[in-house]
């Protein structure tokens, strides 16, 4: 199951930076997680300083 960013997101683009499947992209001023590049990781996580992202 692919991560998800919710509407928390601040549009910084510290996730998108640790996204070792490029799976993160900008879309709408917010971050978005393509469910079929996302190898489910969960460095995201880590990076996003809002705590935005979840499984």
């Amino acid at each position: 199951m692919a991560y998800k960013i919710s509407d928390a997101c601040v549009n910084c683009g510290a996730c998108e930076a640790e996204c070792s499947s490029n799976a993160i992209s900008e879309k709408d001023g917010k971050r978005w997680i393509d469910p079929d590049k996302c190898v489910d990781c969960g460095g995201c996580t880590a990076a996003c300083p809002v705590e935005a992202i979840a499984q």
